[in-house]
């Protein structure tokens, strides 16, 4: 018997098989689309790292040009170019716009040796705006007016930030470390600098790091070996989501009595304003500063908040300050928008990446400073385990583990 199977009998699918291969398509694009976005963040990561590197060898350049690191915290004042003591710690962080206040970070001095000359040039000779007419090196960095500190330079910024545009000037992921201890990183309204001297004892004591605000420093000065000590480290800059490794809680050290102080002797004060269900963000009694308390939101701005960093708490741990987080003192830990860990940029030069897991030692344990005793006591090991360590140019710990 014969059977003859029409034309139309022939061609097509069927809408089962449709829906089959579909859904197989669907399952495939499903498994692949991980593999595309784990790709694209490894070649994110790179580029982060390779910006990284130019900072190193840039700062590396700028001490073979003068024999001495870029200073952070530095420009003019009323009284001319660099720091001056007559400035006085009390209107170290005042707002200026005929001088800056010697308020620049070090990003800024090395801008000729990252590929920036051009910037350089606009900054370091006087600027019109069309309504005021700027000193060299411009006002304080905190000037929308003057266009150079509101420049976002790709070399400052890693892929993996997507954050861009106003509250935030001009924004950086990258920051000096200045150790391991934030008592007297403002030396700002405070008893305990109140003129030049005892700011000059307070932070030979507690500011161990590489860099140290409004001091100039060279690599001789780092006992410990640079390959064995952090220059800068990556931070991730505050995209308005209440993320507290960006911003500061409203809630004034977490509700403990907002000195400067409690900050010093318990670095964990802000732990309590963290919301138990979403641990890295701010809970609804400690929402986040506005507008421009943000992390990374200035990087011509060499206040703490915006450009340094610390190693007290573990990486991509929450930022704690007490009020006027631009001025005054803040736990600032490195962190990144990268899975598990940041960069780090040794004195050396390398690019390393550090994890979240990196011993850092006990975080209840207060900070080095003058009159500190135990493990707060000056020239004592880190109290923060290799974390720590790391952060110390001169207290002569043996780095021996892997991180």
């Amino acid at each position: 018997m014969n059977f003859r199977i029409s034309r139309s009998e022939r061609g097509g699918f069927t809408l089962v098989e449709l829906l089959v291969v579909i859904a197989i398509i669907g399952v495939l694009v499903g498994l692949l689309l991980p593999a595309v976005q784990a790709a694209r963040e490894a070649a994110r990561r790179m580029s982060c790292s390779n910006n990284f590197k130019q900072i190193g060898l840039g700062i590396h350049n700028y001490h073979s040009a003068f024999s001495q690191l870029p200073t952070h915290g530095t420009g003019t004042t009323n009284y001319g170019i660099g720091y001056d003591e007559a400035v006085g710690a009390s209107n170290r962080y005042a707002d200026r716009t005929n001088h800056n206040n010697s308020r620049l970070s070090m990003l800024v001095g090395i801008l000729p040796f990252v590929e920036q000359q051009g910037l350089w040039e606009v900054i370091s000779n006087p600027y019109n705006d069309g309504t005021n007419q700027f000193r060299p090196m411009g006002p304080t960095p905190e000037n929308i007016r003057y266009e150079p500190w509101s420049t976002e330079l790709p070399a400052y910024r890693c892929p993996s930030d997507p954050g861009s545009g106003l509250p935030a000037l001009g924004r950086t992921n990258y920051a000096a470390c200045v150790g391991d201890s934030s008592w007297g990183t403002s030396m700002w309204r405070h008893s305990d600098f109140s003129t030049p001297q005892t700011c000059l004892q307070q932070t030979q004591a507690s500011l161990r790091g590489l860099f140290v605000n409004f001091q100039k420093k060279q690599f001789r000065d780092c006992l410990d070996g640079l390959s064995n000590t952090i220059a800068m480290g990556e931070i991730c800059t505050y995209l308005g989501d209440q993320d507290s490794r960006a911003s500061i809680s409203s809630d004034d050290l977490g509700g403990n009595s907002g000195t400067l102080e409690t900050m010093r002797d318990a670095p964990l004060s802000c732990r309590g304003s963290l919301d138990p269900e979403r641990p890295r963000y701010w809970g609804t009694d400690g929402t986040a500063e506005s507008p421009d308390g943000g992390r990374g939101y200035r990087w011509a701005d060499a206040s703490a908040l915006y450009t340094s960093c610390m190693t007290i708490l573990p990486p991509n741990s929450e930022l704690c300050s007490g009020t006027n987080p631009s001025a005054l003192t803040v736990v600032g830990s490195m962190s990144s928008y990268h899975q598990g860990g940041c960069h780090v940029l040794m004195g050396d030069g390398a690019v390393k990446f550090v994890t979240d897991s990196i011993n850092a030692g006990n975080s209840s344990n207060g900070q080095v400073w003058l009159e500190g005793t135990g493990v707060q006591a000056p020239g004592s090991e880190s109290p923060y385990g290799l974390w720590g360590s790391l952060g110390t140019r001169a207290s002569k710990e043996v780095i021996s583990e892997e991180f």
